[in-house]
């Protein structure tokens, strides 16, 4: 059939009108959204960043320095526009360990050499293949920065000292717990509660974020009732924090792997947070400029002496919800933070490190997600999940993630290399054994497949299924002697191919068709019942049809039978179809398949020619049109003609005089269609379209028969009132079987129906 010349530059759009372009969106076009959205993220990452520091062992300036860092400087060259960057809690753990192994300032060149290799990585346009880490991986690495952050601030919030490492944080829990600081735990236990309560609040204060306002608030509180809590200490503002890098003294081998660690796992962080901001905000990120724009921030900040910079969801979330437009707000985030930091230092000073450590419990819990659990169990990735969160917990982070990825990896090793192979018992002594062989089938499962075959006794039938997405020689010759000694026992050995491969016989290569007419005949089949009760033998040639129904029954009752019952449950005791689908009797047409649809969905009419009468000269078609309508109300009518159809060859021989006999009741039956020809040679507007499409003589005629039968629909006594009063709305269709496409046929011409056309309507 001819394509169309037309040009594949159509616009999306092509109802709107053609008119001048938008006017591209300008900084102070968005700055009414932006500027509010701005002060909200501000007073969010305000709380979280000093809280962060803190846990990091990093100066509380560092904090911000990062914060002010990430939202100018990422948020103008990253390829995000919504999403907000800062310091992270996800590398709270390694900062840590990087300060207590190397000191601050070579903490600080290391952030700034990860900066230089995330710019690297994204130059080279590695920005998707970031993303190539196990989801599930990520997901325990999160919940396994959580328990070390609970573990740690935990300590912090009783009033005492955290440790090096989380198991020596839980061991010394207990003396932590005897040895309290009673005021300094009220005081994070406050935050705790006011940050898990704050959802219950009314709309209007939950405008307020709920941890500046539980620091601000317990802040308060301290100074009232507990001034000689230990609080957040540092001298100067934001600008004598400055500090610039140093190099390490030795060791350059540890300090290059801690670049490799912080450039990866900020990397991966920033790229899963923009992922998801993208989902919410409905925005498209070029995830290499992203790292170009993380890694610019992290060089920064590492040069004048802040934390690490990633992408933040908590941020990036709040932007969304805050009605964010551009990336204007996240720079305009970074700027407060800068003034913010440059003229009230000495507020910051009053805050007690129990409070943000209550701060960071509740955040390290928000780590740890059940629902992730729950879908690890769901798809069988519990295993990688607990282990990458111990070794996270136990060891360190980076040596936790590598040993999560390589399980992650042998699972999925072991997963295409372990082909799932088990073997039936029937319910009864003269039903045949089934054997189920799923997956990749490689000389690996030999041995597991020559114990399942050989547990099946000797002089049994056997239907073998084989859904294989790969099937190497060593596993088919196995296959194929087993199928030859269970037949010279005297037994039958079906092979059924479900999966993608093409399974040949080894030694003639005498392919296995899916189609059971097409299998190889086995010896004897008495285990398929006959219509009157016997059995089914191989010189019952008049029953090979029967035969072939059987076995697809067969089939379904052991592969379909257990899918198919939830869809039809709830139409054990009725029906309620939206269309009444007037199709052709031609074996080649499925109305189910070509519309997609599912059981109780079409009430399905069909007949030669796909005709409607309304004359009262078939009771059958009328009563069929009247059941759909009155009695079950359906929304739409459907008549669906098609290519090659044998009805219109005989109207056409029927006209031309050459029709063969085919009895007084075909020929009554032509009497519906044969209108069809005549307008077919009045030049009808549906003949002359299709003919302009490069479609034959005879399925211009299939198409005008399909428009005279919507045009018998309005004359209908049951339709026509029904279509007028729009009740009811008839379409009609062609179904080309050589392209196997759908055509939309009007009473005045056709219009091919391309993928999206449903979508844009």
């Amino acid at each position: 059939m001819p394509q169309s010349n037309e040009s594949a530059t159509v616009p999306a759009d092509s109802h709107s009108p053609p008119g001048p372009k938008s006017p591209k969106p300008t900084f102070l076009s968005n700055l009414g959204a932006d500027l509010p959205a701005s002060l909200v993220v501000f007073l969010v990452a305000l709380p979280l960043s000093l809280g962060i520091a803190a846990a990091s062992g990093a100066p509380v300036m560092a904090g911000l320095i990062a914060a002010a860092v990430g939202g100018i400087v990422a948020g103008s060259l990253g390829g995000s526009p919504l999403q907000v960057s800062g310091p992270a809690a996800g590398l709270t753990v390694v900062v840590a360990g990087l300060v207590d192994e190397f000191g601050w300032q070579v903490t600080c060149a290391i952030t700034a050499a990860a900066g230089v290799v995330q710019l690297l990585m994204g130059v080279s346009r590695l920005g998707r293949a970031a993303l190539a880490v196990s989801p599930v991986v990520v997901k325990a690495m999160l919940a396994g920065i959580g328990i070390t952050i609970i573990l740690q601030q935990l300590h912090v919030l009783l009033g005492g000292q955290a440790a090096g490492s989380a198991i020596e944080n839980l061991t010394a829990l207990p003396a932590a717990i005897t040895n309290v600081e009673l005021h300094s735990a009220l005081l994070g236990l406050a935050v705790v509660a006011i940050l898990l309560t704050w959802k219950f609040l009314p709309a209007a204060v939950r405008k307020i974020p709920g941890p500046l306002a539980a620091v601000v608030a317990v802040t308060a509180l301290s100074v009232a009732v507990a001034p000689s809590v230990e609080r957040i200490s540092f001298s100067g503002s934001i600008f004598d924090a400055i500090a610039l890098p140093s190099l390490p003294d030795g060791n350059w081998r540890a300090a290059a792997m801690a670049v490799i660690t912080v450039a990866l796992i900020a990397s991966i962080e920033s790229l899963l947070s923009a992922v998801a901001v993208d989902k919410m905000g409905g925005s498209r990120t070029n995830l290499n400029r992203e790292l170009v724009g993380q890694g610019s921030a992290n060089v920064v900040s590492g040069m004048l002496g802040g934390l690490p910079v990633t992408g933040v969801i908590v941020r990036s979330a709040t932007n969304v919800e805050a009605g964010a437009k551009s990336r204007t707000s996240a720079m305009l985030h970074g700027v407060w933070v800068l003034v913010f930091s440059a003229l009230f230092a000495g507020l910051i000073q009053l805050i007690p490190l129990s409070v943000l450590a209550g701060l960071l419990l509740v955040i390290g819990a928000k780590l740890i997600k059940v629902a992730d659990i729950r879908t690890s169990l769901r798809t069988g990735d519990l295993l990688v999940y607990s282990v990458t969160l111990v070794c996270v917990v136990a060891l360190n982070l980076l040596e936790g993630v590598i040993i999560g990825l390589a399980l992650a990896a042998l699972c999925v090793l072991w997963r295409v290399l372990r082909a799932q192979i088990q073997a039936h018992a029937p319910s009864a002594e003269a039903l045949p054994w089934r054997v189920t062989i799923a997956g990749s089938c490689s000389f690996f499962a030999l041995p597991r497949l020559n114990r399942v075959l050989h547990s099946v006794p000797e002089r049994r039938d056997v239907v073998v299924e084989l859904n294989a997405d790969y099937l190497d020689h060593a596993f088919r010759e196995a296959l194929v002697a087993w199928q030859k000694q269970q037949r010279n026992t005297g037994a039958s050995v079906v092979l059924e191919e479900h999966g993608t491969t093409a399974f040949s016989d080894a030694e003639d290569n005498t392919p296995q068709r899916q189609d059971p007419r097409e299998f190889p005949l086995p010896p004897r089949t008495s285990w398929l019942p006959s219509g009157d009760g016997s059995t089914l033998d191989d010189d019952d040639d008049g029953r090979l049809p029967l035969r072939s129904i059987l076995l697809g029954i067969d089939k379904y009752h052991r592969r379909h039978a257990d899918k198919v019952r939830p869809l039809v449950q709830d139409l054990t005791e009725g029906q309620n179809p939206d269309t009444l689908f007037v199709a052709c009797v031609d074996s080649r047409v499925n109305p189910n398949l070509i519309t997609s649809s599912g059981p109780g969905d079409l009430l399905t009419l069909r007949n030669i020619g796909n005709v409607v009468c309304n004359d009262g000269s078939d009771a059958s078609i009328d009563s069929a049109l009247s059941f759909a309508v009155k009695g079950l109300s359906v929304d739409s009518i459907v008549i669906c003609g098609h290519s090659n159809c044998g009805a219109m060859k005989a109207v056409i021989a029927d006209a031309e005089g050459a029709a063969p006999d085919m009895g007084a009741g075909f020929d009554t039956w032509l009497e519906h269609a044969r209108p069809s020809y005549a307008s077919l040679m009045a030049e009808h507007p549906v003949a002359l379209a299709a003919a302009a499409e490069g479609y034959s003589r005879l399925d211009q005629l299939s198409m005008v028969n399909v428009a005279l039968q919507l045009r018998k629909l309005e004359d209908h006594p049951v339709t026509g009132p029904a279509l007028a009063s729009g009740q009811v709305q008839a379409t009609g269709l062609f179904y080309d079987i050589c392209t196997a496409r759908v055509v939309l046929v009007t009473p005045v011409g056709i219009e091919q129906l391309d993928p999206g056309m449903a979508v844009r309507a």
